[in-house]
This record gives structure tokens, C-alpha cells and sequence, in this order.
């Protein structure tokens, strides 16, 4: 059975999700600051899993790296985010072990993974399922969804993402970047105001 960790970190208070099989474990968006905590909670870390590039949702990716020796997972149109400090917060800059191409399945030991790409917020912006469990980083939250006004974000992508999403048929709990938890069904109430808001 899944276990869910999480914390927040941060400026932006950046959620930090870590997910267990009771053996192992996951670790997804490690923000500012989360390097101590996750140390404390894991105990056979996996893998680092990033939602997109964003600097708060990535920051302790290298570090983790090396002191875990654990390899990093990101979406592959936003590699580039990872590699340079690009909104320069004197960010942490390394490479990416595995570039996950858009709608991707995986497997990392027993954990049966699904990348599904939702660009609009980044280029490469995707939820992570695992299980029972989808962790959209910042393209649905409870209530609203991911800006579109930063570099390298997308309107029109968005707009499309969201059509994609109102289409997804089944229910889970999803866990986002910023704020509480909330479910798919829930969520896709709201995606007709959205796309007027766009």
C-alpha cells in the first residue's frame, strides 16, 4: 500500500511530496530548503520526480542527487530549467538523469508511473500518477490552476491542457504544487470558468 509524506518549503511554500511502498521510496518536487527534512523521512530513496522546471519546485534536485545517489526524473521540455538558472535565484544547476518525453509510462522499482503532459504553465508541465495518486506540480490546484504569464508559459497550450483534462474520465485525489489536496472530478467543475478566463 502507498504512503504519502508531504511538507511545504519555501517562498512560495512548495509542496514536497514523498511516496512509499513501505520498502522504498520517491521523492517528488523538492523545493527550497527540503534537502533536511526528506534525509530525516527516507530511508531507500529511489529517485527524484520533478512535475516541471520551476526553480521552487526543483532546488534541491542536486543536491539530493548527490548525497541520495539517487538519479532525477524531469519532463524533457524542461531540462533546460534545471540546467540554467534562468529566472536567476541563484538556483542549484546539474542535468537530469532521464528526460521523460510527454505521456510516458515507467516503472522505477515496484512503482508503476505515468507522466501525462498538461504544457501550458511550463513546456513540459505534467502530472505524475502513482496509483491512487496524481501530483499535478502547478497545473490544477484546488480551485484554480497554473499562471500563464511567466517565461516560457503558454495560453494557448493551456487552454488546450485543460480541454484534455475536463476529458479524463476517471477520479483520483490530486496533490498539487501549492495549497491542499483536491480530486479530478471536483476540478473539472471548474474548467469551463478557466477557459472563459483565458
Amino acid at each position: 500500500m502507498i504512503k504519502l509524506k508531504t511538507k511545504y518549503f519555501g517562498l512560495y511554500q512548495t509542496n514536497c511530496y514523498i511516496v512509499s511502498d513501505g520498502k522504498n521510496e520517491l521523492i517528488i518536487d523538492p523545493g527550497v530548503g527540503a534537502s533536511s527534512w526528506i534525509k530525516k523521512e527516507v530511508t531507500n530513496p529511489l529517485a527524484i520526480l520533478n512535475t516541471h522546471g520551476h526553480f521552487d519546485h526543483i532546488w534541491s534536485d542536486c543536491e539530493l542527487k548527490k548525497e541520495l545517489k539517487i538519479p532525477i526524473y524531469i519532463p524533457k521540455l524542461d531540462h533546460f530549467m534545471l540546467e540554467n538558472d534562468i529566472f536567476q535565484q541563484n538556483q542549484p544547476i546539474c542535468s537530469a538523469d532521464f528526460l521523460i518525453d510527454s505521456d510516458k509510462e515507467i516503472k522505477i522499482g515496484n512503482f508503476n508511473i505515468k507522466y501525462i503532459h498538461f504544457p501550458g504553465h511550463t513546456p513540459g508541465c505534467s502530472i505524475i500518477e502513482i496509483d491512487e495518486f496524481w501530483f499535478s506540480g502547478d497545473f490544477i490546484f484546488e480551485n484554480s490552476i497554473g499562471r500563464c504569464d511567466f517565461p516560457y508559459s503558454n495560453s494557448l497550450e493551456m487552454k488546450k491542457s485543460l480541454e484534455k483534462f475536463k476529458n479524463i474520465i476517471y477520479d483520483k485525489k490530486v496533490f498539487p504544487g501549492h495549497g491542499n489536496p483536491t480530486t479530478i472530478k471536483k476540478e473539472q467543475k471548474n474548467i469551463p470558468y478557466w477557459l472563459k478566463m483565458l
